[in-house]
């Protein structure tokens, strides 16, 4: 399988490695990799290669389910609200869904930036959800579990840790947070995600709800059985995000530091998302970002974020100091034996 390469306005300076490099870096991924429906796509100052499975252009690649890799279009879009004057991180989540309504001690102290951050005290999804799900653990887990109980959930809620002491990755709370920035602005999370973010960015083949093969890629179980599209219920904004190559390219490309912003909000909005909010992981060594893993390399900081669905995978990252950007993704979900993570994360810290 060869490599496909696309001219882009280059951004100052020498490009890292040439052409005919890349694609052989990419092919040489790839070869690691057993999973159907692979795409490798690198954006190096805005020179773009792809390693497709099967063959194709880029431009014919169907949408993939990005998972929680959709978190960071969520934190750019709390981060362009914010810029915008519409809402603040220090807001409290629970006064703009219900004010007045009696909640935890907790509850009433987390803000916007707890949410997206993962240091709200919330579990990892609400304890009323698993029971409701096991039945279709494999198929359709999020589908019968609305906005509306999610937010009840939250009003309900008795965090583990008080608000901001401790990390712990939560889907249920990025969940909230897009119901609470659609509350907070009285606008569908579909709608503001669409009119803040993807629109201003061309991002016009993104989608927010599941479509159609060929449209959409059609992920996998590990014995190659086709399985359906993801149903988030009421957590799209951990998850719901569905969009092919090219426009993962151009929502990472737009995040490098010589990128022109389309809107006041959003470039106040990158500069934000870039920048190491807390230090996490062995020894505290890796920061994270407001929506972003934020881990070093030889060649400067990376900034990363993975995403995995019931039949498919995702990575995101990109290296603010290099001009560098990565889009890998797969139609089947790969485990803890399989080297998709890894090998997309070395090729952007250590080969590129």
């Amino acid at each position: 399988m060869t490599a496909r390469q696309e001219a882009r306005p280059a951004a100052d300076g020498p490009p890292h490695r040439d052409d005919g490099e890349k694609a052989l870096l990419l092919a040489e991924a790839a070869r690691t990799i057993e999973a159907p429906g692979l795409v490798l796509a690198l954006s190096d100052r805005n020179r773009r290669t792809y390693w497709l499975d099967g063959g194709g252009r880029p431009d014919d690649a169907p949408r993939y389910e990005l998972g929680s890799a959709s978190k960071p279009f969520t934190g750019l879009l709390l981060a362009a609200l914010v810029a915008a004057g519409r809402v603040r991180y220090e807001d409290r989540a629970a006064e703009l869904l219900a004010p007045g309504h009696p909640v935890h001690p907790s509850v009433r102290a987390i803000t916007l930036r707890h949410l997206i951050t993962h240091t709200s005290g919330l579990p990892g999804l609400p304890a009323d959800f698993y029971p409701q799900a096991l039945p279709r653990w494999s198929t359709a887990p999020y589908s019968r579990y609305p906005a509306d109980r999610v937010v009840r959930a939250f009003l309900r809620a008795r965090p583990r840790h008080r608000p901001g002491t401790r990390w712990h990755y939560s889907n249920f709370a990025v969940s909230v947070l897009g119901h609470t920035l659609a509350a907070a602005t009285g606008t569908p999370w579909e709608t503001l995600l669409q009119r803040e973010v993807l629109g201003p960015l061309g991002l016009h083949g993104t989608r927010l709800r599941p479509g159609p093969p060929p449209g959409d890629a059609v992920g996998h179980r590990r014995d190659g059985t086709p399985l359906p599209a993801l149903d988030t219920g009421g957590f799209p904004a951990a998850g719901a995000v569905r969009a092919a190559p090219p426009d993962l390219l151009t929502f990472l490309e737009a995040h490098l530091p010589e990128a022109s912003a389309p809107t006041p909000a959003l470039a106040a909005a990158f500069t934000d998302v870039r920048r190491p909010l807390l230090r996490r992981g062995p020894g505290h060594a890796h920061t994270h970002t407001l929506t972003w893993f934020r881990h070093p390399s030889p060649r400067g900081p990376v900034c990363f974020h993975a995403g995995a669905t019931l039949g498919q995978q995702m990575f995101l990252g990109f290296r603010p100091d290099t001009g560098t950007a990565v889009a890998a993704m797969c139609a089947r979900r790969v485990h803890r034996t399989d080297p998709f993570v890894a090998t997309v994360h070395a090729l952007l810290t250590e080969r590129l």
